[in-house]
């Protein structure tokens, strides 16, 4: 179902939606490139919740780690 709204939209985007829209209707190519920003968005928001997560995994990194990984590293170092 379409619901009928109204937006203020800037000359630059009106003109590039124009552009751009091919056979679709004007109001087809936002609604594309809307669905494509929220997509992207999420993707963001994602990302950052990763780098968090990861920063946050990093930081309690145990000093057994540290130390596996300098053993393993000088045992490649000598094969």
């Amino acid at each position: 179902m379409r619901i009928a709204k109204s937006f203020t939209i800037d000359p630059e985007i009106s003109e590039y939606v124009a552009d751009t829209r091919g056979e679709r209707s004007a109001s087809e190519r936002v609604n594309d490139l809307l669905r494509r920003a929220m997509q992207q968005e999420k993707y963001d928001r994602l990302e950052e919740e990763t780098k968090a997560f990861f920063s946050l995994a990093v930081a309690k990194e145990r000093p057994e780690t540290r130390a596996f990984q300098k053993a393993a590293l000088r045992t490649f170092k000598r094969d």
